[in-house]
């Protein structure tokens, strides 16, 4: 299938559709403890937030879907990665305790003096990004889900229309990254420098 179109700048205004891929990056342990979702998970009700200094990623596709939890049904975009490299990854996820108030978990992983975060098959469920500088090449938009090439494909078991919208690059990267997700999942995650602080009230990564 041919592109749509292509080029890197261009592009900066998709940024805000296709900005989840850094999300993928939040798949470290809040994620997951918190129903992480990409196929046949349930989510829970709570959001996390996740930040990123760059991302480096090869094999991108992005597509919308639905994920359901006790909470509701949240649409979703939802971006694959076949592999990404991530600095100063920052996730960050509040909890309200009953009595007690709110309290703050936040991963940081990838930092100064640390090898580059990395991650396989990363999937990320998200609901508002923003990317600072977005540059994509050998891009395809508007091709259909079922039929992008460049990237993992959608993830088994999302709930999504067949044959819908779909966008795919055969490489991005992102500078500047901020977004809410819903979930995460990843085959495979390479922490160097992980670090955890449990605080009381709110801390997040923005």
């Amino acid at each position: 299938m041919e592109s749509v179109a292509r080029g890197g700048t261009r592009w900066k205004r998709f940024a805000v559709v296709m900005v989840p891929s850094v999300a993928a990056t939040a798949a470290i342990g809040v994620a997951l403890s918190q129903g992480a979702l990409a196929a046949s998970f349930s989510v829970s009700g709570q959001q996390f937030k996740v930040t990123a200094k760059t991302l480096d990623g090869t094999g991108f596709v992005q597509y919308g879907a639905l994920d359901s939890g006790k909470s509701g049904n949240h649409p979703v975009s939802v971006v694959g990665i076949e592999e990404a490299k991530i600095t100063n990854l920052c996730q960050s996820v509040v909890v309200p305790v009953p009595v007690f108030g709110d309290v703050s978990m936040v991963l940081k992983a990838g930092g100064k003096g640390h090898d580059r975060v990395e991650a396989k098959k990363l999937y990320i469920d998200a609901d508002s990004m923003k990317v600072a500088k977005p540059t994509f090449n050998n891009v395809d938009i508007g091709v259909s889900v079922d039929q992008t090439t460049k990237g993992p494909g959608p993830a088994k078991g999302d709930k999504y229309a067949p044959d819908s919208f779909a966008q795919q690059a055969e490489s991005v990267h992102f500078e500047g990254v901020k977004q809410r997700a819903w979930a995460t999942t990843a085959g495979t995650f390479k922490l160097s420098g992980l670090g955890m602080s449990v605080k009381k009230g709110k801390h997040e990564c923005y």
